[in-house]
């Protein structure tokens, strides 16, 4: 009985983390998945009950981020929102029919993709803005390739959102706070519908760490709007990069 009320405090305090961190960079999925799985839950459900335990704290976040919307590139929230829900629910499909043992494969790369997009965004950002013009078109492919890869794993989404935004828009990342965090929980609405329908989801530590997200997406909206970028993202590159070891060696090792 005291294991299963610390198991449940565990996904608890993962939540809390998880929200915390996607409000604040994104990358939430680094705190959580790690948590589900040595909780005993195979990959692809660990990934999916994270995906819909996460999805109110990031609606809290969004929420306090409200005032700060703006459209990208000259693209519209609605636009943007819109594909990004049918990229998600292409996504968690995917997901739905990936064999948990291959998905155990995947994971690394996915997190490893995540990394080098946080990692190395900003430079790519300068040599590519200094060489070539992007249309909205382009954002709009671009947008829709988050969407799916949003729903399937969710994984450092926030993260490539904010790479992508400086890549084809020459955004701030400190001016991206609303709007990547938008965009991460409509890809979370879009998976979790799917999820929920498919029986993914385990109940028992998705809920504790549903309340948990929700503190955390709250308190790190709050305090996104106070911290230096620059701290945030060290912090972020920090859990991802330890985050991303572990599922090699988990994998490969």
């Amino acid at each position: 009985m005291i294991e299963a009320v610390d198991d449940l405090l565990l996904a608890a305090a993962a939540g809390v983390l998880g929200g915390a961190m996607n409000a604040l960079a994104g990358g939430g999925t680094f705190a959580t998945l790690p948590v589900l799985i040595a909780l005993g839950l195979p990959a692809n459900v660990a990934n999916a009950t994270s995906n819909v335990a996460l999805l109110p704290g990031a609606g809290a976040s969004a929420w306090e981020f409200r005032d700060e919307l703006a459209p990208v590139a000259g693209l519209d929230v609605r636009v943007l929102a819109g594909i990004t829900f049918a990229g998600g629910l292409v996504g968690s499909v995917l997901l739905v029919i990936t064999p948990s043992r291959a998905f155990d494969f995947i994971i690394p790369w996915l997190l490893l993709a995540a990394f080098l997009a946080i990692a190395m965004g900003r430079r790519a950002s300068d040599w590519l803005r200094a060489r070539v013009t992007i249309g909205r078109r382009t954002l709009m492919i671009a947008q829709s390739l988050l969407g799916i890869y949003g729903g399937y794993f969710g994984g450092g989404v926030g993260l490539m959102t904010t790479a992508t935004y400086g890549l084809l828009a020459g955004a701030d990342p400190r001016s991206l706070f609303s709007i990547r965090t938008l965009m991460l929980a409509v890809a979370n609405l879009a998976a979790a519908i799917v999820f929920i329908a498919g029986g993914l989801v385990r109940w028992l530590f998705c809920l504790p760490m549903l309340l948990g997200a929700i503190l955390g997406g709250w308190l790190g909206a709050k305090l996104g709007k106070r911290l230096p970028h620059g701290l945030v993202r060290l912090w972020t590159l920090a859990v991802t990069g330890v985050t991303t070891v572990v599922f090699f060696l988990r994998a490969y090792g």
